[in-house]
């Protein structure tokens, strides 16, 4: 059974940074593709940064030129660095990890607060 487990959310201030972690079990890594979510309530859960199979990234606009995804395949884990953190991206991330199937496996979640 594939397992996915974020960490690393917190509060910080405006400009701020952090690094969210995805640890993935129970298949694979390799050939997948993985995405990073990020929903506040009352909205929908928006996509905001992708990472293929061949390591190809693509970022939501609001996001892009501050956060970096990425992925270290030997420890299994999927990483969001955020940097020049704003408020309005405060919200639930969650990652999702699509296999060679086509089968989507969803984290729980971890929340992420901009705030001074």
């Amino acid at each position: 059974q594939v397992h996915l487990v974020e960490s690393g959310g917190d509060l910080v201030p405006p400009g701020g940074s952090l690094r969210l972690s995805c640890a993935s079990s129970g298949t694979t890594f390799r050939g997948n593709v993985f995405h990073w979510y990020r929903q506040v309530p009352g909205k929908q859960r928006d996509l905001i940064a992708t990472i293929t199979s061949s390591g190809a990234r693509v970022y939501a606009s609001a996001v892009m030129g501050r956060f970096t995804i990425s992925r270290d395949i030997a420890k299994n884990t999927l990483y969001l660095q955020m940097d020049d953190l704003k408020p309005e991206d405060t919200g639930v991330y969650t990652c999702r990890q699509l296999d060679v199937s086509g089968n989507a496996y969803w984290g729980q979640g971890t929340q992420v607060t901009v705030s001074s």
